[in-house]
């Protein structure tokens, strides 16, 4: 879990270190392609910077998790209580001896997986919404484009001489259009893709937390034997059958 938890650290912060180095590699091109729309592509750029920030806290969020396992796994069972994911499982533990049933086992994990489910939805959701805020930016363009393309056609008078003049100062509307469905469908994929990134990473480390104390919890799990079922079952159907002559009655 150790070393799984670090790599999944070190592979979002060498990824945020190779974005910044690009933006500041290609820092012209990148402000020319976010000023076709300053507007929509500033809205998309800050949800792009909330999402990797909310992933980062994501991740260091579950430090203390993580602390604790190491712990509990090590024997230290007074450690303390993790904060949020796993705590749940850690009272139960506390309050309960080392060997727990199948059914408590099933029970816990569901309860770690519905957790961890929960933890994950804010980071899909500002995926999404950069998807959807680049499709927004290249539906807005279209319209841009058509709009301008109709003006242009309709305010053309053929008979006029200068009428090459008047286009080419007519094509700046939609050729802005343009510009604004390309770079706020470029830039909104581009964050999707880096939150997307840095969401799977945080992923990750939940699931090498996940399934080491699923591991220990398995280790630590009393199964009924065959002896132990064949002495109780007569006693259910028994209970059964007293249960089914006092409702027959």
């Amino acid at each position: 879990m150790t070393h799984q938890f670090h790599r999944a650290l070190n592979r979002m912060a060498f990824f945020t270190a190779l974005l910044v180095a690009g933006l500041i590699l290609f820092y012209d091109a990148f402000l020319r392609v976010a000023s076709a729309n300053i507007f929509l592509n500033g809205i998309i750029i800050g949800t792009t910077i909330f999402g990797i920030g909310l992933c980062f806290v994501e991740m260091f969020k579950l430090l203390p998790e993580y602390k604790w396992a190491r712990a509990y796994f090590a024997g230290k069972k007074n450690a303390p209580l993790p904060p949020r994911l796993l705590r749940p499982i850690a009272l139960i533990l506390r309050a309960r001896p080392v060997r727990i049933s199948a059914t408590t086992l099933n029970g816990m994990l569901d309860m770690i997986l519905t957790r961890f489910e929960d933890s994950r939805e804010s980071t899909r959701y500002i995926t999404n919404t950069l998807v959807f805020l680049g499709l927004l930016g290249t539906f807005w363009g279209l319209i841009l484009t058509v709009g301008g393309f109709a003006d242009l056609i309709g305010n053309l008078n053929f008979a006029d001489e200068s009428v090459l003049q008047n286009m080419q100062a007519g094509l700046t509307r939609p050729l802005s259009g343009m510009a604004t469905a390309f770079t706020s469908s470029l830039m909104g994929l581009a964050g999707s893709l880096a939150v997307g990134f840095l969401g799977l990473q945080v992923q990750l480390a939940q699931n090498a937390i996940f399934r080491e104390v699923e591991d220990y919890l398995s280790a630590h799990t009393s199964v009924a034997t065959t002896d132990t079922v064949s002495t109780v079952l007569p006693q259910i159907n028994e209970n059964l059958t007293a249960i089914r002559q006092t409702f027959t009655e």
